[in-house]
C-alpha cells in the first residue's frame, strides 16, 4: 500500500509550468514555463526560488546534460540556448528552427530536439553541430524516450503514431499508429522491454518492444489527455499526469493502478498537470501545472 504526503508547493512562475529538470545536486531541480523563466529550487528550502535565465518566449522543452552541468533551453520559434546554472551565463546559442520546441533528450554524444514541425533535430552534443534531421511526419513531434539497451529513439506525433528510429544509423525502423489522437508522452521501461504511452485519447499503452512493439496493454488510465510517463528511481513505480488534474502512481511490473493523487484527496493541483520529475532526493515526487505550481510529494509504501 502507498502513503502520500504533499511536502511542500513553490509558487513564482506567473504563467503555466511545462518543464522539469534535475541538477547536479540531487536537492535542486529545474523550472520552466510560459513566463520564458527559468528558475532553480531547491527541495530542503521550499521558500527559495533562483531566476538564472529569462528568454523572450515560452519554454515547453528543458534538458539537464549531466556531462557538463549545462541546461539547454528550448526557446520556443527561436532555438536552443546553452545555459550554465552555475555562472547564470549564456555558452551558446542557435537559431535552430522557427518551431516549438516540445522536448529535448540526450543519449551519448548525440541531442534529439522533437519540433512542432514534425522534424526531429539530432545535434552533436559537445560540438553543438546539426547532424541531421529526421522528417518522418507533417504533423508535431511532442515526445522522445530513448532506449539505451536496443539503442532506439521512440517519437510520439501528433498524427496519433509512434515512430522508432535507430540512434546509430538515424533510420526508421518501426512506425504505427498507436492512439485515436495525439501522443503526448512515451516512456521506455528501466529494462528496456515495454515501452509505455500516454495520448490525448487518455489511454495509457504498453507495447512489448521484444516482440515488435505489439500491444501488452491498453488502460483508459485519465479522464483526460495524458500529459506525461516517469518512472521512480529504484524502477519499482511509475506515474503519470493528465490535463484531468490528477496523478497517478502505478505498479512498474504488474502495470496496475496504486494511488490516485488529486484535489480531493491530496489537496492536488487545480488545473492540468503538466509534467512531472520523480527525484532521488528522499524518493520525492514533483509535479508541474497549469496552476503556475509546482508540488511535492512523498511517496512511501506502508
Amino acid at each position: 500500500m502507498l502513503q502520500v504526503t504533499k511536502i511542500d508547493t513553490f509558487s513564482g512562475h506567473r504563467d503555466c509550468v511545462y518543464a522539469l529538470q534535475p541538477s547536479a545536486e540531487e536537492k535542486h531541480f529545474y523550472s520552466a514555463g510560459g513566463d520564458g523563466m527559468v528558475v532553480k529550487w531547491d527541495l530542503t528550502r521550499p521558500d527559495w526560488g533562483e531566476v538564472i535565465a529569462q528568454v523572450p518566449a515560452s519554454i515547453y522543452a528543458l534538458a539537464f546534460d549531466s556531462a557538463d552541468h549545462l541546461l539547454w533551453v528550448g526557446q520556443n520559434y527561436e532555438g536552443i540556448q546553452v545555459i550554465n546554472p552555475f555562472e547564470k551565463s549564456v555558452v551558446t546559442s542557435v537559431q535552430l528552427t522557427s518551431a516549438a520546441i516540445f522536448d529535448i533528450v540526450f543519449f551519448e554524444n548525440q541531442a534529439f530536439i522533437a519540433l512542432s514541425d514534425g522534424v526531429v533535430i539530432v545535434m552533436d552534443r559537445t560540438g553543438f553541430a546539426v547532424r541531421k534531421h529526421l522528417k518522418a511526419s507533417q504533423q508535431s513531434a511532442r515526445c522522445l524516450s530513448i532506449n539505451p539497451i536496443t539503442r532506439e529513439i521512440a517519437v510520439g506525433y501528433s498524427d496519433h503514431s509512434i515512430r522508432v528510429f535507430g540512434v546509430d544509423e538515424l533510420e526508421l525502423r518501426h512506425t504505427w499508429e498507436a492512439h485515436t489522437n495525439s501522443v503526448f508522452s512515451v516512456c521506455y521501461s528501466p529494462d528496456g522491454n515495454y515501452l509505455l504511452s500516454g495520448s490525448r485519447d487518455a489511454h495509457l499503452k504498453i507495447w512489448n518492444v521484444l516482440d515488435g512493439y505489439s500491444l501488452h496493454q491498453d488502460v483508459v488510465a485519465h479522464l483526460f489527455a495524458i500529459n506525461h510517463l516517469t518512472y521512480s528511481p529504484d524502477k519499482t513505480l511509475f506515474a503519470s499526469c493528465s490535463m484531468d488534474k490528477s496523478i497517478k502512481i502505478w505498479d512498474a511490473t504488474t502495470f496496475r493502478l496504486l494511488k490516485v493523487i488529486d484535489r480531493a484527496r491530496h489537496a492536488g493541483h487545480g488545473t492540468s498537470v503538466n509534467k512531472l520529475f520523480w527525484t532521488s532526493f528522499n524518493h520525492q515526487l514533483i509535479s508541474a501545472s497549469d496552476d503556475r505550481r509546482i508540488s511535492v510529494w512523498d511517496i512511501k509504501s506502508v
